[in-house]
């Protein structure tokens, strides 16, 4: 039997026992950030960070992404599949065993963007499905528009029909009391009011894919790429909920 550790397996644990890049990694695990506010949130110097953001990003398991709001702003976010991907790789050396399926907390979470067109109601589609309902799932916009066709089509094509999702103003939620408020675009980020009545708000800084232009397939690759980020982080969402609400949170209704 082999007893030698492969490298990536000890690269990664170098990489992730680095006190700094793991607050990087904890804070970025809860919300996109800038770098102006993983220095503020975990109290260190900018350059310190900036540094250990370079060395995660050349890892691959942060990704950059420049505002839609403020082209000179840049939001960082954790790659959870290369994440997940590594912590596999560590567990597959080790023979780690599976862990057990999540008790989700019974929890309403609301997705925003500026025209709940596209990647809240893709959002909000994953979140009822991959929770199998058990989480409360809705979305709207600071200004609504039509649900757009390739938002429907790209899934329709992963098998969830969300041809009978309607767009909504943020006014026609607020009774519903979200717990939980995700915006997924920028701008929406900059325009959505403050909800004292949500337990917590964390951002997602995903494209959008609207605003691609090109080819049909070009503007389909977009609403595929999108899509499948979400699906990324709504799977990583769920692992969320129970450290943030409890497992057998009830709710009014």
């Amino acid at each position: 039997m082999n007893s030698q550790p492969s490298s990536s397996a000890l690269n990664g644990l170098r990489l992730l026992t680095d006190e700094t890049r793991w607050k990087i990694i904890q804070s970025l695990r809860d919300s996109d950030r800038q770098v102006s506010e993983l220095v503020t949130t975990l109290g260190l110097a900018q350059n310190l960070v900036s540094y250990h953001l370079h060395v995660l990003r050349q890892a691959g398991l942060v990704r950059a992404h420049r505002s839609d709001a403020d082209g000179r702003v840049v939001y960082y976010s954790l790659d959870l599949a290369a994440m997940a991907a590594l912590l596999t790789g560590i567990g597959d050396e080790l023979a780690l065993p599976g862990t057990r399926p999540l008790e989700l907390p019974a929890v309403k979470v609301a997705f925003l963007c500026r025209a709940n067109s596209a990647r809240s109601q893709i959002a909000e589609a994953w979140l009822r499905v991959l929770s199998d309902g058990q989480v409360q799932a809705m979305s709207a916009g600071t200004h609504p528009q039509a649900v757009h066709p390739l938002a429907i089509t790209v899934m329709a094509e992963v098998g969830i029909p969300i041809d009978q999702q309607v767009s909504k103003s943020i006014t026609m939620i607020i009774d519903q009391r979200p717990d939980l408020i995700v915006t997924v675009c920028d701008i929406a980020r900059e325009e959505c009011p403050v909800w004292p009545e949500a337990a917590r708000h964390i951002h997602w800084s995903v494209a959008d894919p609207v605003a691609i232009q090109g080819t049909a397939d070009q503007r389909h690759a977009a609403f595929v790429a999108a899509r499948e980020e979400l699906r990324e982080r709504v799977r990583g969402l769920l692992a969320l909920l129970p450290r943030w609400f409890g497992g057998g949170a009830s709710h009014d209704t």
